[in-house]
């Protein structure tokens, strides 16, 4: 029993292994991670913790007296060790070979939230209303927002227990349950892989949705001149498609992606242009929807906020990270451009063309009109090539695991090659079932969004300040409990709606 603690923290002192020998059933014994981070005791439990919550104040005294002077010099020691690890930063322990600047991040976390999704909010506007979704929009981007910030300090309150210089989202999500209750520690690999599932079947969505808004703004345009099935379209882009997806280095992806960001500002600018022009009365939409309508807004707006899976990785490389947070920090000033740009899209957009509206508002545009379909075309373009850096999250995710089925590198490479040949074939036959993009956004942000962005969040910090308290009054633990209740609700409600659509595509 002495020897596996030891093993594992090669600098502990003479009192920890006591400790840990003493506390096996304790809130605080050191387990096996199962990913190679060590486990030191919890930051913010007093030395001993274990020790008070078992004995009276009574037998404490008595125990502190017979021990003498030689337990006072241990639990100093002890005591030292304790304040060493509150000290602990953990942005001064990380080596980062091309940090990144505010600025850089700030680039980055709008171009992780700003895809398809803003494109599609018009069309949630519709089944909100207009007013429901102008203020809905903002409330879920201030939700959305504010559990960015959870997890950001969920992931600092972990990397200073456990001595870690940063963490991903699935890796947080395992420490939070292997450093909480005893009795959730057995579930922390399950936390891990259910988050990496989300993360997978996130992406895999979003190329999906990216797939198949390439063929229906291409068959919008070529319509003008000859009409063929939106399945065509999807089987012309495949084989380009997967060629595309066997680049391995995203260094090479580097010009493609400043390619389809600068064709993705050109599109939205020509957009606006042409949802301003001639703008209705507010009296001629709705204000507000039905309720058989409205999970469907919450599906497509949660996807639009679809960057949570991307804030630890862009904090984790900044330069200066305590600039990421803060009141006036690069997370909040990103996200308020992006709620800000979403309301707009959705609010204009829905007030423009009404009730016709589409899944894509460049779907709306005059289509005899040459700078509406030089619109399409670069928005189809953009999001082609976009495609290839959503799609690299997921196949990094399955690749290790395939290649470390096979002994060569020639076999490793035919695997791995093979894998993304699949993995896009996938997205493709994911698109020619069912070609209603609206659809696929709603259901896409009802099942992975919500459950990334809305339920992971609150449960993680729930469970890593379990040791430390929730504040006066548990205030955290009921802001918790009611983002829960609300990403539960929507979770439900959207793909059940999402699912019904699809079914049933006449249901408006």
């Amino acid at each position: 029993m002495l020897a596996e603690p030891a093993k594992r923290k090669p600098k502990m002192s003479e009192r920890q292994p006591l400790l840990l020998q003493q506390s096996d059933n304790s809130d605080y014994e050191g387990s096996r991670s199962g990913n190679g981070l060590i486990r030191p005791p919890v930051r913010s439990s007093p030395p001993d913790s274990t020790l008070v919550n078992v004995h009276s104040e009574d037998s404490i005294a008595v125990h502190a007296a017979a021990a003498g002077d030689d337990d006072d010099e241990q639990s100093s020691q002890t005591g030292e060790e304790q304040q060493g690890k509150s000290l602990y930063n953990p942005t001064h322990h990380r080596a980062l070979e091309h940090p990144t600047s505010n600025f850089d991040t700030l680039v980055h976390l709008l171009k992780g939230n700003i895809g398809t999704g803003i494109l599609a909010m018009p069309e949630a506007f519709k089944n909100a209303g207009l007013y429901v979704g102008l203020f809905g929009t903002l409330i879920m981007g201030a939700i959305c927002t504010h559990c960015m910030h959870m997890l950001v300090n969920c992931s600092h309150e972990l990397c200073r227990r456990l001595q870690q210089p940063s963490l991903d989202f699935s890796e947080v999500a395992f420490c939070s349950f292997d450093t909480g209750p005893l009795g959730l520690r057995r579930y922390s690999h399950l936390a891990r892989r259910v988050v990496t599932t989300f993360l997978f079947i996130t992406q895999i969505g979003f190329c999906c949705v990216y797939f198949l808004f390439v063929a229906l703004n291409i068959k919008d345009v070529m319509d003008h001149y000859f009409k063929l099935d939106v399945r065509i379209y999807l089987l012309l882009m495949l084989l380009p498609m997967v060629l595309l997806n066997l680049v391995r280095n995203l260094k090479y992806l580097t010009p493609v992606s400043l390619i389809a960001a600068v064709l993705t500002v050109a599109g939205l600018a020509i957009s606006f242009s042409y949802m301003l022009h001639d703008l209705p009365d507010t009296h001629t939409v709705k204000p507000y929807a039905t309720w058989a309508t409205l999970p469907l807004y919450f599906g497509t707006a949660i996807y639009a906020f679809e960057g949570i899976g991307v804030v630890l990785p862009l904090e984790n490389n900044m330069r200066t990270p305590e600039d990421f947070g803060g009141t006036t920090g690069v997370l909040n000033t990103g996200m308020v451009i992006v709620a800000c740009l979403y309301t707009s899209v959705g609010f204009f957009g829905y007030l423009k063309y009404g009730e016709s509206v589409k899944g894509s508002i460049t779907l709306n545009l005059p289509q005899g009109d040459v700078l509406s379909q030089l619109v399409r075309i670069s928005m189809a373009v953009a999001i082609f090539l976009s495609y290839t850096l959503q799609f690299y999250v997921p196949v990094n995710m399955v690749e290790p695991f395939v290649r470390s089925n096979f002994d060569t590198t020639r076999a490793k490479d035919l695997a791995a090659t093979v894998l993304r040949t699949v993995l896009v074939t996938f997205t493709f036959i994911l698109a020619a079932v069912i070609p209603n993009l609206g659809s696929i956004i709603s259901l896409v942000g009802a099942v992975s969004s919500s459950a990334l962005a809305l339920i992971a969040p609150p449960i993680i910090e729930m469970i890593t300040y379990y040791n430390v308290g929730y504040g006066r009054y548990n205030w955290m633990l009921w802001k918790d409990f009611l983002i829960l209740i609300f990403g539960l609700c929507g979770f439900v409600f959207g793909t059940w709606a999402s699912v019904a659509q699809i079914l049933n595509p006449s249901i408006d």
